[in-house]
């Protein structure tokens, strides 16, 4: 069952390594969890304007941690994730998941899915795929008080 709206936001304690730096302090601000894999091609499509989101939204105060989460056994080497990190150019913390640890946490099982969590760090907007990534702009605007 996926996490209900208002549920707080969950330990990132699980990730098996972190990339960019760890965890940063998400006391009393906004962040947006986003859910990715290397062999995920909606995830490499919706990367580019997830970035510009974080260019425009992250001086508004909003938090970025990405998650990458395995969906087959090639995707554990952290080589791979590395290397997309690199290609996309993300400079916001990642999180590798490969015990499926936050995944669990988040109730999630789906690749790219996206996680807006409030200043008090109560799930705001949840969504994933391709057309749910259609929805979240809007979402963040809404919850920075923007829209």
């Amino acid at each position: 069952m996926p996490m209900r709206l208002g549920t707080p936001l969950p330990s990132l304690a699980g990730a098996t390594e972190w990339l960019g730096g760890g965890p940063p302090d998400l006391t009393e601000r906004p962040v947006l969890i986003h859910f990715w894999s290397v062999s995920c091609h909606i995830c490499h499509q919706t990367m580019p304007a997830l970035l510009s989101y974080r260019e425009r939204y992250g001086p508004q105060g909003l938090v970025f941690i990405g998650v990458h989460m395995p969906r087959f056994e090639s995707e554990t080497d952290v080589a791979k994730v590395q290397a997309d990190i690199a290609r996309f150019g993300i400079a916001h913390p990642v999180a590798v998941d490969n015990q499926h640890a936050l995944a669990e946490a988040f109730q999630n099982e789906y690749v790219p899915a996206f996680f807006l969590f409030d200043r008090e760090g109560k799930l705001f907007f949840r969504t994933a795929g391709d057309k749910g990534f259609e929805k979240l702009e809007g979402k963040i605007q809404q919850l920075l008080g923007l829209a």
